[in-house]
């Protein structure tokens, strides 16, 4: 009986260092600062600086145990800014007039992470990240799907910035 008590205690205890997320969060790491991604791209979306924001809080909120808070001295912190946003053709249809077939939306975010935990202050960085999304007007306007292509990248950005944050791809 005893040896099923230990059994359990030491894959209890263990449970907590590890995730199946793929995410290697120092244990001692509570709480994670993300200041607002100001959009400083040629092109100018107003709402995306606050939807990458909080697209990236998210993500935290929904993969890890972090507590996100407002204070400058948290155990980690996340600043940066939207350095481009473009759309462009990448297939022309055969037309008497050339019109796109698909175009692409691309997004560059500038990140800087900060991991301010003792002996992990090395796993820091500051990278751009770039995310796209294939997609076809096909009689739709751009206004009209805009935001769920923004949706997608995001959601492809604020992966990619979690896992080299905290699963060091």
């Amino acid at each position: 009986m005893r040896k099923i008590i230990f059994i359990l205690a030491v894959v209890i205890s263990l449970s907590g260092c590890y995730t199946f997320k793929g995410a290697s969060i120092p244990p001692e790491m509570k709480t994670i600062n993300i200041s607002l991604f100001e959009n400083k791209a040629p092109l100018v979306i107003p709402t995306l600086s606050n939807d990458f924001t909080e697209s990236l809080k998210t993500y935290i909120r929904n993969q890890s145990n972090l507590t996100i808070t407002q204070q400058q001295e948290a155990d980690a912190s996340f600043t940066g800014e939207i350095v481009d946003y473009n759309i462009k053709p990448i297939a022309i249809q055969d037309n008497t007039r050339p019109v796109a077939g698909a175009n692409r939306l691309t997004i560059t975010v500038k990140v800087k992470y900060i991991n301010n935990i003792k002996d992990h202050e090395k796993e820091g960085f500051d990278e751009s990240f770039t995310a796209f999304t294939d997609f076809s007007l096909a009689g739709q306007s751009l206004q009209s799907i805009q935001d769920k292509l923004i949706k997608e990248v995001n959601v492809k950005l604020t992966e990619n910035i979690f896992n080299r944050a905290f699963a060091q791809w």
